[in-house]
């Protein structure tokens, strides 16, 4: 067996049914992932377990496949219940339930905030197998009665640090309170803090862990730089990287939503294909946003970490950390939004760092067992002041335009 067998072994060697094969087939799935690799084993013999894997590596389909190979399809009844932090994430495990499920008389139905409650009641009204949603309008369902839980077998904990992070840690344990004891549970996420740790420790049974997040977070295909510069000074650093970098298509990130809107109500008006994400945005702009991305016609998006996880998209090829995270196990799952294109494609992700932010720096290169190399601009110096830090509209919107000769042209007047 050579070494990519090992690492991403052909789906028919984890011993998954002849049903479950050709809905594998039909997606174009081939090898599976390491999560999956060592995931879906484990899973499908109604063990608890805990996978733990950087963001963008599989571990959607790593838990959708054991749900479908244990569930009963003759009983109408909700048997399983997969928890995931925002309404983007929730929609994209839908979907790949949907797509996985080709051959498996089964439709999920999907439970989430932002959304009119009587299709969903509706939806309920038909017995799914499957629901999937945010934990508080899973709790909204409790509460009405609409959604019972009393056959459940399996209860999925997606992303679990991030709920906890984003407060919903009580909303988990009362759905959890409401599962019956004779259950599965899986729980997947980027990292593990000692929070998520208990949440284990408390609602789970001797879950035997997977955990391919050592020397995994940093991951080959992601070029991971840093760059210093004063606070004051770091749009003008982001101009000047944009210009720079000309890429396909990147994903600013942001402590705070006044941040995130500040920095799009500087270049919407100067840069095409901009869009911005954040909580505080209705649910129906966010939807509008992330088509957008998905299609291609964003290019440029600002976001905070709290919707950063629901962007799933293969075509990011830059991040850029414009405010350091606060976590640092935050900044994992930002670099897990590039370097997904291809196997041949690189992403490339850069963060802006302070001067008095260097032991933040630290503990993020101490996270990933890996040093950033330092990105520096010829001729240019974050910190002087003689340098011209301005760029005007006209480099901008010329400069960030879809014709590589305008980029050319615009980065030769630079120098």
């Amino acid at each position: 067996m050579n070494k990519h067998e090992e690492e991403q072994p052909p789906f028919e060697s984890l011993g998954l049914s002849e049903r479950m094969m050709r809905a594998i087939q039909g997606v174009g799935f081939t090898y599976a992932t390491p999560i999956q690799a060592h995931f879906i084993p484990v899973a499908i013999t109604g063990q608890d377990a805990i996978g733990q894997a950087r963001t963008g590596t599989g571990k959607t389909a790593a838990f959708v496949i054991p749900i479908l190979e244990t569930i009963d399809l003759t009983q109408q009844d909700v048997q399983a219940l997969v928890l995931s932090p925002t309404r983007e994430l929730s929609e994209q495990v839908a979907a790949e339930c949907t797509r996985l499920s080709s051959e498996f008389p089964t439709d999920p139905v999907l439970l989430v905030g932002g959304k009119p409650l009587k299709p969903q009641i509706s939806a309920l009204h038909r017995y799914p197998q499957i629901v999937i949603g945010t934990p508080g309008r899973v709790i909204d369902h409790l509460q009405r009665g609409t959604l019972k839980l009393d056959k459940l077998r399996i209860a999925v904990l997606d992303e679990a640090d991030r709920m906890l992070d984003i407060g919903f840690r009580p909303e988990i344990e009362r759905i959890l309170r409401r599962c019956p004891k004779e259950r599965q549970t899986l729980l997947l996420s980027a990292t593990l803090p000692e929070p998520v740790e208990r949440l284990a420790l408390r609602y789970m049974r001797e879950p035997q862990r997977v955990d391919l997040s050592v020397d995994h977070v940093a991951t080959d295909n992601v070029e991971q730089f840093y760059c210093t510069v004063e606070a004051h000074k770091k749009f003008g650093l982001l101009m000047k990287l944009l210009l720079k970098e000309r890429p396909k298509q990147v994903v600013v990130f942001c402590r705070t939503k006044r941040g995130a809107d500040d920095i799009y109500n500087k270049v919407r008006r100067r840069l095409p294909d901009v869009a911005a994400i954040h909580g505080d945005l209705p649910q129906r702009t966010r939807d509008k946003v992330m088509k957008k991305l998905r299609s291609g016609e964003a290019r440029l998006v600002i976001a905070t970490d709290v919707v950063g996880r629901g962007i799933d998209v293969s075509g990011i090829s830059h991040i850029v950390n414009y405010d350091i995270p606060e976590y640092h196990d935050d900044y994992v799952h930002r670099v897990g939004r590039t370097g997904r294109m291809s196997s041949t494609e690189v992403g490339r992700a850069f963060t802006f760092v302070t001067p008095e932010q260097g032991g933040e720096l630290t503990r993020i290169e101490i996270r990933i067992n890996k040093l950033l190399k330092e990105y520096r601009f010829g001729g240019y110096d974050a910190f002087q002041e003689e340098q011209r830090l301005h760029v005007d509209d006209e480099e901008i919107q010329t400069g960030f335009a879809h014709n590589e000769e305008d980029w050319d042209s615009i980065l030769d007047e630079l120098d």
